[in-house]
This record gives C-alpha cells, structure tokens and sequence, in this order.
C-alpha cells in the first residue's frame, strides 16, 4: 500500500535514474542529450559523479578496498544464485 505523505501526491512523482560509466563531465552531458524527451514536458535531469576505490589511488586504506572487494564478491555470489534459480523456474 503507497500512501501520500507530506510530500506530492505519489501519483504525481515520476523519478528513476541511470548510471554511466563515462571519462568525462562532457561525455557524460553528451549522453544527457540523448535521454528521451519526457512527452515533451520540461523535465530537469540531474548528473553526479560516483566514485570509484581506484579514483582515490593510494590514500585508501587497504581494509576498505579488502572490503569492498568482499562486498563484490557477495552481489556476485547472490546474482548468480538468482540466475540459477529463476532459470530452473523458481524465484528468488
């Protein structure tokens, strides 16, 4: 059950996101270009940079890359048990 708050009406929200992985500012404004006109309604389209562990190089402490590399290996483990059991026609 969705019930309104103390915010819009949530028949009147409409949000979701994309994330690129981009070199650049500009490659990332060319692909805002390129988001579908939303039925030709002014829209604002937001870009923020996400970081990486190897953007910060040197100055990360070698527990957190150790735990972020257990982190990766978790999603990965959970998205192949999903593969498995939705492809044996189970859901997860």
């Amino acid at each position: 059950m969705v019930i309104d708050g103390p915010f819009a009406e949530t028949k009147e929200v409409v949000g979701g996101f994309w994330l690129w992985q981009v070199k650049s500012m500009d490659e990332a404004i060319a692909w805002a270009k390129r988001c579908p006109d939303f039925q030709g309604q002014e829209a604002e389209l937001e870009i923020r940079r996400v970081f990486d562990l190897d953007d910060f190089g040197g100055e990360l402490p070698p527990e957190f890359r150790a735990q972020e590399e257990r982190h990766r290996a978790q999603a990965a483990a959970n998205a192949w048990a999903r593969s498995c059991s939705t492809s044996a026609g189970f859901s997860a």
